[in-house]
């Protein structure tokens, strides 16, 4: 029993980790409001190594739709503006010699709605890839030769801890739809 414990154990953990993973995908959907997160995905070539820009400068948040970037090392300035460009933030950089000043612009209805789309297409990632986990987890369980009444069982309770997951992903997306449509 030991073992069937583990399975379901790590089963929950990978699922939690799924999760995890979604709202780390989902903080870099731009709402209409600054957050440094936006910024996890760019890196520049700092000396030799590929590094984000979170790590070699400050990211302050001035005002409510504006992201502050001030380099620890100035001369990384134009690779950093340079990498935002090249991004698909669609954001242009500002530079005023010791920072980067990013502005976001007002979302349009109809951006919002894409964004809002685009949550869905993620979410539904999320919700399969926890179903994958489930389908893994399950036939580890079919494999332990238990008796019937007991395979059910635990196959009963994967369903639910399924299920359960599957709550929170719709949960963690109806909060960013709010935050998408929030004016």
């Amino acid at each position: 029993m030991e073992e069937l414990e583990m399975v379901l154990l790590e089963g929950e953990d990978k699922m939690d980790k799924a999760i995890s993973a979604y709202g780390k995908e989902l903080s870099t959907v731009r709402t209409g409001r600054a957050n440094a997160s936006l910024l996890d995905s760019i890196q520049i070539d700092y000396y030799g190594v590929m590094t984000p820009v979170k790590q070699i400068s400050s990211i302050t948040i001035p005002e409510a739709n504006q992201l502050y970037i001030k380099p620890y090392d100035k001369s990384s300035m134009k690779q950093i503006e340079t990498a935002i460009l090249a991004s698909p933030l669609g954001l242009t950089p500002q530079s005023d010699g010791n920072g980067i000043r990013l502005v976001l612009p007002k979302m349009t209805e109809e951006r919002r709605k894409e964004l809002v789309k685009l949550v869905g297409k993620m979410e539904e990632q999320a919700k399969i890839a926890i179903r994958n986990i489930r389908r893994d987890v399950n036939e580890e369980i079919k494999g332990l030769d238990l008796p019937e009444d007991t395979e059910k069982s635990y196959l009963e309770d994967v369903q639910k801890l399924t299920d359960k997951k599957i709550e929170q992903i719709q949960q963690v997306t109806e909060q960013k739809n709010k935050e998408l449509l929030a004016i």
